[in-house]
């Protein structure tokens, strides 16, 4: 794919990530329920931050290896973001975070259920994966909405903050 995807949904735009997300990323991420609930989002978050984020997506869509969009409202207002990543094997990961103004309206899962379709027939995936940790069961909720069903409890899987976490990984698989 040349030309980065845009994915229309009933209330969502789902779109590239652009620079002038930047100032509106940093201001959302700043909220530490963001580093408390994923294993990548930092605490405090800053622009540099953001800037690195901007880029290895980029990075990750140039090599093919991963798409980041924009979680926007018809407005085109960035209020979060969803990616999914090759982890080789016609397996990919799906991860997301959204805004906490927006968050139990149901965009999340509105936004996964149109980029897991993404992944299966655009991308051609037979397997897409999502985890989270325990004390976060409000995205394990989002998982099953979509059609996940979980699969696994990997023991110890996760060290964050010198603790390690045991994480529930939630599949789906493309319909043949």
């Amino acid at each position: 794919m040349k030309k980065f995807p845009v994915i229309q949904t009933e209330r969502l735009i789902l779109s590239q990530l652009e620079e002038n997300d930047i100032p509106d990323v940093v201001e959302y991420l700043q909220d530490q329920v963001f580093s408390e609930l994923t294993t990548n989002i930092p605490y405090p978050y800053t622009e540099k931050d953001a800037e690195f984020w901007l880029r290895i997506s980029q990075e990750a869509f140039e090599n093919q290896s991963g798409y980041t969009f924009a979680i926007r409202d018809k407005e085109h207002q960035i209020i979060g973001a969803i990616g999914i990543h090759d982890r080789g094997d016609d397996k990919a990961e799906l991860g997301y975070w959204l805004a906490v103004p927006f968050w139990n309206k149901g965009y999340v899962t509105e936004a996964a259920s149109a980029v897991v379709e993404f992944g299966f027939k655009e991308l051609g995936y037979n397997k897409i994966f999502a985890t989270h940790f325990f004390h976060n069961p409000s995205s394990g909720r989002i998982m099953q909405k979509i059609g996940m069903e979980q699969e696994a409890v990997l023991k110890q899987h996760l060290k964050k903050d010198g603790k390690y976490f045991d994480i529930p990984m939630y599949s789906i698989f493309k319909k043949k």
